[in-house]
């Protein structure tokens, strides 16, 4: 059996107000033309399918478009889990639907172990499929703890999930041994102990970066499908205990990464083989920086090595001795007939951060929302003594807002 695992495609992302359509749909093109050419039998999406809970029409149209071509294909089984990035009730609104399409949907926690089956009814592989778990699922949270004896029992929910999942996979190979020998895996949306982000992800639960460690998932998965980190990985050095990362760089601090998938190969339950395959490279994203000079020349070179694909989106930053106010129109002319669109112009001046141009302040995407809270609090001039209780108290509404997302 060959599975093919993605996550984090983020459909309906706006690009500091860009539209993303055009490439969502060549990545998704790609996709397609992979399970195809890889003749995968089963699909797993380990969440992020959309960028926001009520993503666009666009969006969705994608999303249903890719779905339908499946059917042309070898791929049999596919399995969605949502991310926090995604609104489960939409996800699941055409779940029965989608299933008689052998397209399992699971957009919160309730009946997560699932069995593909082939034409003949015959169990291929048993999943428990685990989406984003949010607070509801959890129910961890106890009146008057701290904070930190909240994050610990956090980490002890998600393990005990796991613990149950597998306890109840456990019993249908009691009632029929025979399923022991087919595939058992695991998925998860989750930020995993020793994970690597290139952006900033790890504030998925209540600023915890430590939801559960690799020597957690019980040993009876042989292979764990993870989403929300951006970043193909494996976890803790277990081979099999991976993020897929995301299909296309969703930020410029992506732009180092390689975005792809991985193909699982199975004989019977055992794991025989695990690649990753790139996604090719449909925009650049380029963060170019430098004195004036060296900026022009490397985006002549951009131009020159991507003159063939979609206009790059390029982010400067510029080393000036002095502000420059016709700075902006200058690179904007310069690059009028380059195959790229200049996104975002900053300045660095000595002694000083990189501002935007556009607005002569610290530009706000580059601040996270502790950043900017912290600066207000600054800025009103709290006590350093109170600022923690207040941070505390902040963490929690950014984790209560993304739950009801």
């Amino acid at each position: 059996m060959r599975i093919l695992h993605t996550s984090d495609w983020h459909l309906g992302q706006k690009f500091l107000s860009f539209d993303r359509e055009e490439e969502h749909r060549l990545a998704l093109d790609w996709l397609l033309q992979t399970i195809v050419d890889q003749r995968v039998d089963g699909l797993i999406v380990a969440g992020d399918i959309f960028d926001i809970g009520n993503p666009p029409n666009s969006a969705r149209k994608l999303y249903y478009q890719f779905l339908a071509s499946l059917l042309r294909t070898n791929c049999k089984n596919v399995l969605i889990i949502a991310g926090n990035h995604d609104s489960a009730a939409m996800l699941e609104a055409p779940r029965e639907i989608l299933k008689a399409l052998r397209v399992d949907v699971v957009g919160a926690a309730g009946d997560e172990v699932l069995e593909w089956k082939n034409d003949e009814e015959e169990t291929q592989a048993i999943i428990a499929a685990v989406p984003f778990l949010r607070e509801r699922d959890l129910r961890y949270s106890v009146i008057g703890e701290s904070g930190e004896e909240r994050l610990l029992r956090l980490r002890e929910a998600i393990k005990t999930h796991y613990q149950s999942l597998a306890g109840e996979i456990s019993e249908l190979l009691s009632v029929n041994p025979a399923l022991s020998q087919i595939p058992i895996i695991a998925t998860g949306h989750l930020f995993a102990i020793g994970a690597y982000s290139s952006d900033k992800q790890d504030n998925i639960y209540l600023g915890d970066t430590e939801n559960i460690g690799a020597g957690d998932f019980p040993d009876l998965f042989s292979y764990v499908a993870l989403g929300h980190i951006h970043r193909a990985q494996a976890i803790g050095g277990k081979e099999h205990i991976r993020y897929s990362g995301s299909l296309v760089p969703l930020s410029f601090s992506e732009t180092k990464d390689e975005k792809g998938v991985y193909i699982l190969e199975y004989a019977g339950a055992g794991l025989q083989s695990l690649n990753f395959l790139a996604c090719p490279t449909f925009r650049r994203l380029k963060t170019i920086e430098g004195d004036l000079d060296t900026v022009k020349k490397r985006l002549l070179e951009l131009h020159e090595h991507y003159i063939h694909s979609l206009p790059a989106w390029v982010e400067v930053l510029v080393a000036l001795e002095a502000p420059d106010p016709g700075l902006d129109e200058e690179l904007h002319e310069f690059t009028r007939d380059l195959n790229m669109n200049i996104l975002k112009i900053r300045i660095q001046l000595p002694d000083q951060n990189l501002v935007d141009t556009a607005s002569g302040q610290i530009a706000l995407e580059d601040l996270s929302p502790e950043e900017v809270f912290l600066r207000r609090c600054r800025t009103y001039g709290y006590p350093e003594d109170q600022t923690d209780g207040l941070l505390a108290t902040f963490r929690e509404l950014l984790d209560t807002m993304n739950e009801t997302a």
